[in-house]
């Protein structure tokens, strides 16, 4: 009691130190999460010692032999996606290329329409004013007052039968061996004949124009080179200038061994990737739900872009 005859206040919870300490430790989780992926031979076993008592056998990484510690509050036998899909996309970079399928699985039950997916293919691939690879289709179903808002992105559906390789005079867009469609262009005459057959809207042309070309200063980040298919691309030399372009699931950045840049920035996880060649990957077992669907199949292209609804 207070001299007052007054009950004194109450002391209040020491919220920040807890909240330091939270934070700190997620940080921890994080570098250790990074580096149990990167690590190899020796870097593994000081993963393993580091990640100590935070690791369960839930975790551990398919056909990698390593430990990864869980996140901070996660229940046991819970996984981070993105390092599961990681490790999915190691395993198939193990295997010969045409022993490889890729997918994409979009959980339209997940997609909140904030198109970070398309901002993030724009940056990655440095697109042009009038060529997308990855729009955001927003759709309002439902009757008034009842309504809702349905969001459906659209990549490249990569088709097993795809229309545009038929309609190519040149042979420029042909399909590999993994089955992604690939556009060489080299030799792509700009003939836009891919274009009107593709019947996803998938496939845009490089018309050459600047975000800043009508400003004072062109800026000098407009002219950087992007390195698709694994190849540098300089615009001031012309090519992609005058090309048909697509989706190409980020091929060069699978090849390094990273996932698709739509797939690690989807603020609501709901973009999935791997090889659906590997029977206990992640993209494996989202195709095999009842929910799962496919654009336009009844026109026989057998799309490798999965929709769960």
């Amino acid at each position: 009691m207070t001299k007052d005859n007054h009950p004194a206040p109450a002391q209040a919870p020491e919220e920040q130190e807890p909240a330091d300490g939270e934070r700190r430790g997620f940080l921890k989780w994080l570098g250790l999460a990074a580096a149990a992926v990167a690590a190899g031979g020796a870097g593994r076993a000081a993963v393993t010692e580091a990640a100590g008592s935070r690791q369960t056998p839930a975790n551990q990484s398919p056909g990698s032999g390593l430990t990864i510690p869980s996140a901070p509050g996660s229940s046991p036998g819970h996984e981070n996606i993105l390092l599961r899909m990681q490790s999915d996309l190691q395993r198939a970079l193990a295997k010969p290329m045409e022993q490889r399928r890729w997918v994409m699985v979009i959980d339209q039950r997940k997609c909140v329409g904030c198109s970070s997916c398309t901002v993030a293919c724009k940056a990655e691939n440095q697109l042009p004013p009038g060529v997308v690879y990855r729009p955001v289709i927003e759709e309002e179903i439902g009757t008034y007052p009842n309504v809702s808002r349905r969001f459906t992105p659209r990549p490249c559906m990569q088709c097993d039968n795809p229309p545009c390789t038929q309609v190519c005079p040149v042979g420029a867009t042909f399909k590999r061996p993994d089955g992604i469609i690939q556009i060489n262009y080299d030799v792509c005459i700009g003939c836009r004949y891919c274009i009107n057959a593709c019947p996803y809207s998938a496939r845009t042309f490089d018309s050459g124009f600047y975000y800043t070309k009508s400003t004072p200063e062109e800026q000098p980040y407009e002219q950087q080179a992007n390195f698709e298919y694994g190849k540098r691309w300089d615009r001031a030399k012309g090519s992609p200038i005058g090309n048909a372009r697509k989706c190409t699931f980020c091929l060069h950045r699978l090849e390094a061994g990273m996932l698709p840049a739509c797939t690690t920035t989807c603020i609501g996880g709901a973009t999935y990737f791997g090889d659906a060649n590997l029977p206990d990957s992640l993209v494996s077992e989202l195709i095999g739900s009842p929910n799962v669907m496919r654009l336009k199949e009844e026109l026989g292209t057998n799309p490798k872009v999965y929709y769960l609804v």
